[in-house]
């Protein structure tokens, strides 16, 4: 078990963390979610001992060990991936090191004899005769083959040293586990047996991630960070979602009885139970569920921004056609011979290991791009909107961000311009801001508040959820699916796709597979 008791994690006036009081138990998952900066990475490392809180306390219980997936990736350079992992156990890792330094000695002693016997007795207490082995096992199950246990950390590429680093987190079975944002160029398989291996994981996890298939996947449990304080809700980040969502409808509806309300919540909660799959943490969720009252359903003061897409006309049935398309970029033929027909009503969601592909292929069909052969054929009904993986060239400007979303609106007026602003959470002072100075996610609501002033009725979207905070990417998620016409995009987020999509495309070197099916039945995900 670990808890917190009384932190506070002041900077300057400003006070990140107040008066914090929470305890996280074995068995159960916690996902840990907050706004932008409420201090989700923070939190762990006042938890994992990085960061003195200003004041209060950790607590731990006595003789478990904590493990931290390390966020460094050049910590660890200088030595083999199998000894990096092996160090995620640091007692086991110390007597190793003290067992070789002393058999090495020339002038080996008695004493050094005793002090080895020691060390060997809690070596093998340890199972540190199996380390190795079970190193090398969970590298294998996280895609690092044995031709990569041997060499340096220095001479990995990038998303392989994050599967060491998590392998080395998850090394020794820890009792208290803390893991920021492990899907992490992770790919899809790898993500499945993460998700698999918590499920079936006995001990304490506590985690940051803005997955939210992830979320639901594994967690029991939420803790919600805001205004410097952490709630805690039983289920999975859906839940947490839906039931915040349910209490502000039922504190808006004064006329409806207590016993209608209770009647309603538990109707929520059994749909939310059917629903859940048969994985350990889905049963411990219902058990917890099943013991909520009207009460305990809580509202989030958590804003979400207001996505709506709403095209300006009808879409006839002649929308799109691709013929014979091919593209060579740098040398590399990324698109070859690939022809597809998208109907009214298509969602088509575009997967496949060549990111430059997608990206190449939505730069085609809006003109940005002229293909090597092939051709491209819109309905005269259609008009696309266009979110592009990266929207640079509309930032290098100082307008303010009331001006750059003028010149995509046909109303111009000001008290319009702001209004729509703060449904996209810019509200007051905020709106003025020069656009050159937002950060990522700023720039992305800002260009789905263009898209949405379009109004399109054929939308493409490359990677819209990066930069992306959780209410956001709920936020497009839930506008997405709700669009009536067309859609082709591509994202990395595995529930953003599995509930937007009716239609997958995936590019390969030899032109496309074209499936009509879930996201999860074309992963073969039951």
């Amino acid at each position: 078990m670990i808890a917190t008791t009384g932190i506070t994690l002041r900077f300057g006036k400003r006070a990140l963390f107040e008066d914090v009081n929470i305890k996280f138990t074995p068995g159960n998952c916690y996902g840990i979610i907050g706004a932008n900066g409420a201090g989700k990475s923070t939190f762990l490392k006042i938890l994992s001992g990085d960061i003195e809180p200003s004041t209060g306390s950790v607590s731990i219980t006595p003789g478990e060990r904590l493990a931290v997936l390390k966020q460094d990736h050049f910590e660890f350079d200088e030595f083999e991936v199998l000894q990096t992992v092996i160090m995620g156990h640091k007692r086991l890792y110390d007597i190793m090191t003290e067992k070789d330094a002393l058999y090495a000695k020339e002038d080996f002693s008695e004493e050094d004899g005793i002090k080895a016997g020691h060390l060997e007795e809690e070596f093998e207490h340890l199972n540190g005769w199996q380390a190795e082995s079970d190193a090398g096992e969970l590298l294998n199950q996280l895609g690092i083959t044995p031709d990569f246990h041997y060499k340096k950390m220095g001479e990995l590429e990038g998303k392989d040293k994050v599967r060491v680093l998590l392998a080395q987190a998850l090394f020794g079975n820890p009792d208290i586990l803390l893991l920021d944002e492990p899907t992490n160029h992770l790919d899809v398989k790898t993500i499945a047996w993460l998700e698999e291996f918590l499920i079936n994981y006995e001990n304490t996890v506590i985690v940051v991630s803005h997955d939210r298939h992830f979320l639901n996947k594994v967690c029991t449990h939420i803790a919600d960070i805001d205004f410097g304080k952490i709630q805690l809700y039983v289920g999975n980040y859906d839940f947490w979602y839906e039931s915040s969502q349910l209490a502000i409808r039922l504190a808006k509806d004064s006329n409806k009885k207590k016993e209608e309300k209770i009647k309603e919540l538990q109707g929520f909660i059994a749909r939310f139970s059917s629903n859940a799959s048969k994985a350990k943490q889905a049963t411990a969720r219902k058990k917890q569920l099943d013991k909520l009252t009207i009460d305990d359903i809580k509202p989030s003061s958590r804003k979400f921004p207001y996505v709506n897409f709403k095209a300006e006309r009808e879409a006839g049935n002649d929308v799109l056609e691709v013929v014979n398309l091919s593209k060579t970029v740098d040398g590399e033929l990324v698109l070859n011979n690939v022809s597809f027909r998208v109907n009214k009503g298509d969602k088509i969601a575009f997967v496949g290991a060549n990111e430059i592909a997608k990206t190449t292929l939505f730069k085609i069909l809006m003109g940005e791009m002229e293909p090597d052969s092939g051709e491209v054929i819109w309905g005269k009904t259609i008009s696309a909107s266009y979110f592009p993986k990266d929207n640079t060239e509309y930032f290098g400007t100082n307008l303010s961000i009331v001006d750059w979303l003028r010149q995509y609106s046909e109303n111009k007026e000001e008290t319009y311009i702001r209004s729509f602003l703060g449904k996209m959470l810019f509200s007051g002072e905020e709106s003025l801001k020069e656009v050159n100075v937002l950060s990522g996610g700023e720039k992305v609501r800002c260009m789905v508040s263009k898209m949405m002033l379009e109004s399109g009725n054929f939308l493409i979207l490359d990677e819209p959820t990066n930069h992306l905070d959780l209410e956001s990417i709920t936020a497009l998620n839930n506008g997405l699916t709700s669009f009536e016409n067309n859609i082709l995009f591509v994202s990395q987020d595995h529930q953003f796709v599995q509930t937007i999509e009716n239609r997958i495309i995936e590019i390969t070197a030899d032109g496309i597979i074209d499936k009509l099916s879930t996201y999860d039945e074309y992963l073969n995900i039951e």
